[in-house]
């Protein structure tokens, strides 16, 4: 069998699920009603775009089937036995549910199945989280219109990363300012599907640049609420101590995950994502190593370049650990952990809320 360790979550399938058979089984019950033995004749019109699609059913039903099948060998102890088909199918469970990328609607998320289901037990604390993080838009780029991703860290202050920041603002003495000609502005909303008046527009309009920092991937801006939009919902909890059971400890990222080939395998990404990029996304999985010597956390949450900026929370207190700043495929993902920056001189002229 070929290595399995190319999953971009950079973790196996018998690390993600506690239960092999169990997942098997759920797979192929999820499979059975997806791609009927015989389908009715399409119009003419219609037959291009729906053979297209019959066959990328019956395709995803062939790799998930045989992933279920890998699953099922390496809980009887017949590794040796996975075959590429195998693996390749394996892979494609992990990401799509061992390490999800949920869509965001309205502040909330689908009930997700399998060992995540535990989400729905923090659902209010998570819908709490979500309101927090927005899309960094940006006006007068020559190529972008949104950057990535922030959070309320304080009374009027956001956090994100330096390499966002730099996009739209510049270094001037001491300080930082904007670049000629752009300006910036924080949307909370950019759900996929989402229609409702009141969950489009930029929420808050970025006022001035407070710092970027000089030694990890981390910008401070301070926001002001946008003409007509409600007052803000109040910053996140940022977490003052270190965490327990590092690594191994529950965390989710919020973000806007952008397609970028250039840094992820294809098709991995296409399978996790579904084609759907630039919206909001609620992303679980859990860390797996601290490097306090970089000032780096790793986790596994499935995240993409629009994930630059993200906050990574703590599942069982709903504390930011860190804030992630970027991945390598098949190695994991990286974030800033927070607790190490409580007494950082930029972190506390932001007000940052640590807790």
């Amino acid at each position: 069998m070929r290595n399995r360790s190319r999953s971009p979550v950079a973790t196996g399938p018998e690390q993600v699920f506690s239960d092999l058979r169990e997942v098997a089984q759920r797979v192929r019950d999820g499979l059975t009603w997806e791609v009927p033995e015989s389908a009715p004749d399409l119009p003419a019109e219609e037959l291009p775009a729906g053979q297209i699609s019959r066959y990328a059913q019956q395709e995803r039903t062939r790799v998930l089937s045989a992933g279920a099948n890998g699953l099922e060998k390496l809980a009887e102890g017949r590794a040796d036995e996975v075959s590429e088909d195998e693996s390749f199918g394996m892979e494609a469970i992990v990401l799509l549910e061992g390490r999800p990328a949920l869509l965001v609607q309205h502040h909330d998320f689908v009930p997700p199945a399998g060992d995540w289901a535990v989400l729905d037990g923090h659902r209010a604390a998570i819908r709490e989280s979500l309101v927090r993080v927005g899309r960094v838009e940006v006006r007068g780029h020559v190529s972008l219109d949104w950057l990535g991703t922030a959070f309320l860290v304080g009374p009027d202050a956001v956090m994100t990363n330096r390499h966002v920041a730099v996009e739209f603002a510049r270094s001037e003495g001491t300080g930082w300012t904007f670049q000629q000609g752009m300006s910036a502005e924080l949307d909370m909303a950019e759900e996929y599907g989402t229609v409702a008046p009141d969950d489009g527009g930029a929420a808050y309009r970025i006022t001035e640049v407070l710092g970027v920092h000089e030694d990890v991937d981390m910008a401070l801006l301070r926001v002001v609420p946008s003409d007509g939009r409600a007052p803000s919902p109040g910053p996140v909890a940022v977490a003052a101590d270190a965490p327990p059971d590092l690594p191994g400890r529950p965390v989710y990222c919020v973000g806007y995950p952008a397609w970028d080939g250039r840094r992820n395998e294809p098709e991995s990404m296409r399978r996790i994502f579904m084609d759907i990029y630039n919206v909001k996304r609620l992303q679980p999985g859990t860390t797996t190593e601290l490097l306090p010597e970089r000032t780096t956390m790793k986790h596994d949450c499935s995240t993409l370049g629009g994930n630059s900026g993200s906050p990574v929370f703590d599942l069982t207190d709903h504390r930011v650990l860190g804030l992630h700043f970027g991945g390598r495929y098949g190695y994991g993902n990286y974030a800033v952990p927070l607790w190490q920056m409580a007494d950082d001189p930029l972190l506390q002229r932001a007000e940052v809320n640590f807790v």
